[in-house]
This record gives structure tokens, C-alpha cells and sequence, in this order.
């Protein structure tokens, strides 16, 4: 039979809750992607963090939703330097790719 949960003291951070779930249901690589979520804004800098959000991911693919379509023509020509900047963060070269999109921050 399956166990009962057991009660928590005091609530949980999402970040936590989903970085278990994909655990159980995606590959390794992926799990150590979810990381870009927490270290997005200190990896690439106040200005391009107050305009973009790390919005997805597939394989090795980011996709980040941007505020206009200006910023997204000037992310295009900083793409390297994020995606470099980015797997610094992480500590590995887990982004290959970057795709930006005007979304919802």
C-alpha cells in the first residue's frame, strides 16, 4: 500500500517541488537545466534581466520570452555571450542554443 504523506511544517518552495518532479520524470541533463531559472538574473546582468525570462527548455535548447521585439533583435547579436555566460553559471556547457520570443515576463 502506498504510504501516507507526511504533513509538512511550513510551505515549499516551488523551485523544490519541480526540480523533484522532473527528477523522477525527465533525463539528468534536463534536471540540471532547471538551475537556469535561479541563476538566470545574476547570469546575465540587471538590464537584460528586467527585459527577459528563461521561460523553457528543450534538450539543449533555452527559450526566453523577451518584453518587445526590439529586445529580441538585440539579444540576437548578445546570444553568444549568454549562452556563454549562462553555462558559466551552471558549470557546465548544457545550452547550446538560445530562441527568443516576445512573452510574458
Amino acid at each position: 500500500m502506498a504510504q501516507k504523506r507526511e504533513r509538512l511544517k511550513k510551505p515549499a518552495h516551488i523551485g523544490g517541488i519541480l526540480r523533484s518532479a522532473l527528477s523522477a520524470y525527465r533525463a539528468g541533463g534536463d534536471t540540471e537545466l532547471t538551475k537556469v531559472w535561479a541563476l538566470w538574473d545574476e547570469a546575465v546582468g540587471s538590464a537584460i534581466a528586467e527585459n527577459t525570462r528563461a521561460s523553457a527548455f528543450k534538450g539543449s535548447l533555452l527559450i526566453v520570452h523577451v518584453s518587445s521585439s526590439t529586445w529580441v533583435q538585440h539579444l540576437h547579436f548578445l546570444k553568444g555571450d549568454l549562452i556563454r555566460k549562462v553555462n558559466q553559471a551552471l558549470g557546465k556547457n548544457l545550452i547550446k542554443e538560445i530562441k527568443f520570443k516576445v512573452g510574458p515576463l
